[in-house]
């Protein structure tokens, strides 16, 4: 069985995250998507919450599982059966970073492989930090990120917690 993992914040998981995620759900047998627990970033929504979003806009790709970890993401997909780590890449800029950090995860699990998938390009300019900044501005993001992300995203922005999001 050729398993994956996605891994990332998903601060909030945008339509450019699902794009991804539903490519490799083609890719691979099983894709597991590994919300990265990061005590040192300030991030808008709890694990609990970025989980619970994710399994909601994955819920029809049978092949792909939803997780949260702490550590190192080359232990956490060895720890899985994961032959392989999946990247997303916008824009040329993103490699030189992904590909470090790729060559990092390699010299300390020479059996996982790292593959970037290219985002499509109606979704090359979108960040989770640009749309927490547009929606705290009031701008919509109802082309940027799934509807119940974005009602999520509506409650926190009512609710002031944006003014939390450094």
């Amino acid at each position: 069985m050729k398993r994956a993992v996605y891994p990332g914040s998903f601060d909030p998981v945008t339509n450019g995250h699902l794009d991804i995620i539903e490519r490799a759900a083609v890719l691979f047998d099983e894709v597991i998507v590994a919300v990265a627990r990061n005590r040192a970033k300030h991030a808008l929504f709890s694990v609990a919450e970025r989980l619970e979003m994710l399994r909601e806009v994955t819920g029809s790709l049978v092949n792909v599982k939803v997780d949260a970890f702490d550590g190192l993401t080359v232990r956490y997909a060895k720890a899985q059966g994961a032959q392989v780590i999946i990247r997303g890449l916008r824009v040329l800029s993103d490699f030189e970073n992904e590909m470090m950090m790729a060559l990092m995860n390699r010299n300390q699990e020479p059996t996982i492989d790292t593959i970037f998938l290219m985002t499509s390009k109606d979704h090359a300019f979108l960040s989770s930090s640009a749309v927490k900044e547009l929606a705290s501005l009031g701008g919509d993001i109802s082309a940027l990120v799934p509807p119940e992300v974005a009602r999520q995203l509506a409650a926190r922005v009512q609710g002031g917690g944006l003014s939390r999001w450094p």
